[in-house]
Parts: C-alpha cells; sequence; structure tokens
C-alpha cells in the first residue's frame, strides 16, 4: 500500500471525529467537566501506544486508536512531553494532543528521612521524580563535581540535608544535590553558627560527622543536644567514641543488634578501635541534629544506654553506667521472654 493510499485511509478514519472536534476545539468543555482534572505522569522514553493507554485508564479519553491517529495526522508524535500532568476532563482529543505538547511544571512533595544513606536517598527521588538514581549516587561520589559546591571531601554523605521539600517533576540530578547541598550549607551561614563553631575548634565537616552520630542514636529530639555532649566530654579527654552508628556503617546488611566480633572491624570509622571522629559522616542527618551538634547541652555525662521507652539514662561514671545497662538488659530479657510466650500461644 503506499503512501498516499495510507494517508486517505487515516483521512476517511478520522472524517467522522474530525466534524465533531471542529465544532468543539473552539468550544471550552463544560465548567463542571473542566473542574474534575486527573494528575497523570508520562515517564521519559514512553511510546505514543502507552501515553494512549495512560489517558484511557483515566477516562481521559474513549478510543486510544483515535487518539494515537489525532497525534500523528497533527504530526505530534515526537512533541508529547514526559512529564506530570494535571488533566482537566472534557478537552477533545486535539485539545489534549497540545496540552500534553505543553507541559506546565508540577510541584510534588517528596519526604527525605533523617539518617538515610545517599542510595536511599537517590531511590526515593527516582521513585518520586523520574530521576536516574545510579547517576544521582555517581555524582554525590564525584570528586570533581564535589569540589565544584566548594566542598573537600570525597562524598556527599552528610551534606545532603533531609526534610520535607516541594520538587518539580523533571528536576535533574545536579541540580537536585546543588539544592540539597545549599539547604545544608546554609544552616553555617550565621554569623553566630561560625562563631560557636570557631569556639569549639570544629569545622563543618566535623560537626556533620558529629550531628550524623547523633542521627544515628537519637530518637528524642529533646535528647540530641545531650548525646552530642556525651561525645564532645569523650572527645575532650581523649576517650574513644564507642559509637554504635558507626559500627552499623561498616558492616554488610540492614542495621541489626551488634556482636562482639562486629566491634573489632578494622575502620577508620570504628569508634571502638580508633580516638576522635570518623573520617566523615555516616548517614544524612537532620537539621536537629546538627544544631544539637552545634549547640550541645552542658553536661558531664560520659555515657548512656538506651531506656527501652525510646530515649537513653545518661551517666557520668562507668559504676552508674553499668546500673544502667543491667537495668536495660533486664528489660530486654524480659521483652525476649514475652516474645518467646507469644510465638508459642
Amino acid at each position: 500500500m503506499s503512501g498516499i493510499q495510507k494517508s486517505i485511509l487515516v483521512v476517511i478514519f478520522l472524517l467522522p471525529f474530525l466534524i465533531c472536534d471542529i465544532i468543539n476545539y473552539f468550544s471550552m468543555p463544560e465548567t463542571e467537566t473542566m473542574q474534575t482534572r486527573e494528575t497523570i505522569l508520562i515517564p521519559r522514553g514512553a511510546t505514543l501506544q502507552q501515553i494512549a493507554d495512560t489517558l484511557a485508564a483515566y477516562q481521559l479519553i474513549r478510543y486510544r486508536n483515535v487518539f494515537i491517529s489525532w497525534t500523528i495526522a497533527l504530526r505530534y508524535e515526537n512533541k508529547l512531553q514526559a512529564g506530570l500532568f494535571t488533566v482537566p476532563h472534557g478537552l477533545n482529543y486535539v485539545q489534549l494532543i497540545y496540552y500534553l505538547s505543553k507541559p506546565v511544571p508540577e510541584e510534588l512533595k517528596v519526604t527525605l528521612i533523617e539518617g538515610w544513606d545517599i542510595n536511599e536517598f537517590a531511590y526515593k527521588l527516582e521513585r518520586k521524580l523520574d530521576i536516574n538514581a545510579a547517576r544521582f549516587i555517581e555524582l554525590c561520589r564525584d570528586t570533581a563535581f564535589i569540589r565544584e559546591l566548594g566542598l573537600e571531601t570525597n562524598s556527599l554523605i552528610g551534606y545532603l540535608l533531609p526534610e520535607t521539600y516541594s520538587f518539580y517533576w523533571g528536576m535533574k540530578e545536579k541540580e537536585l544535590i546543588k539544592f540539597l547541598v545549599g539547604r545544608t550549607l546554609k544552616i553555617f551561614d550565621d554569623d553566630s553558627v561560625k562563631r560557636q563553631l570557631a569556639q569549639m575548634k570544629m569545622t563543618i565537616h566535623q560537626t556533620l560527622t558529629l550531628a550524623s552520630i547523633v542521627e544515628g542514636e537519637a530518637i528524642l529530639d529533646e535528647e540530641r543536644p545531650v548525646i552530642a555532649s556525651v561525645y564532645y566530654n569523650r572527645l575532650a579527654i581523649g576517650m574513644r567514641l564507642q559509637a554504635d552508628p558507626t559500627i552499623q556503617f561498616i558492616i554488610d546488611g540492614p542495621p541489626r543488634r551488634l556482636l562482639t566480633r562486629d566491634l573489632a572491624v578494622d575502620s577508620p570509622y570504628n569508634t571502638y578501635l580508633y580516638s576522635g571522629l570518623p573520617p566523615g559522616p555516616i548517614n544524612n542527618p537532620g537539621k536537629e541534629s546538627i544544631l544539637a551538634s552545634i549547640y550541645p547541652a552542658q553536661t558531664k555525662y560520659l555515657y548512656f544506654v538506651a531506656d527501652g521507652n525510646g530515649g537513653h539514662i545518661f551517666s557520668r561514671t562507668n559504676a552508674e553506667h553499668a546500673r544502667a545497662k543491667a537495668e536495660f538488659d533486664k528489660i530486654r530479657r524480659k521483652v525476649r521472654l514475652q516474645k518467646k510466650l507469644e510465638s508459642q500461644n
């Protein structure tokens, strides 16, 4: 079949719809219909058939083939855009095709959780914004790109501030990273913060490193400055931090109860083996943990242990700590026994 014959067939097929659409094109849909909208996602690389399937699934079109034929006839098959669209019901085929060729940026709420690592950030942003997670992770470890941001570090872990953000669908990986790093560094722009860090002889990198440990330990916001004070007190006397989150960072797999052999893993991040702060952050700490590490509580505590209720018991001496730990061990044994009895019922 020649190209002319194919064109004639398309025209014949579309003629009944053309008459209706010529009438409808110059008149807006009913107001009530326009008020009903659907939010749809057209991913990058979607075929015309896939776009038609999506529109049909949301009842924005009745006939997939008609939409496809109109798109081809208008030569718009390569002009339809990827993106997030809020599409009103009632558009005819021509209006809908033009609508999808000029996307209006749509804001999306994205929550990035305190304590997440770079991979978790990347995969969440990939799911919500259709970014390339692998590219995001690569950039966060690209020292040349990191230098462009004015940072002297080998990884951006710790520099991506977790919060709930409004992002535009279609934002690029570099754009997102620059934004998140900027949000973190903004905390340190205040003159009072600069004076405080100078007084404590702490750099931004060191502060974020300590904040990431606080993030790994704390559940209750009110305890964050106290936990930070424990680590500062230990640093002041040359005592090892012995922070469990640093061990979780160097062992494989998800967080779990630590074993004695885990504490012997040879790594500069092992704060049971090496004094001082580890080389860098172990997660992306939230603003509360960062501020707690800038403005720690003034205490003489050197120890803390979980109290079994989400908080901690803080101690000044090893003897106090041993008693608190014994109490926690008692609670833990009780919980284990209860779980065992429940499993037998």
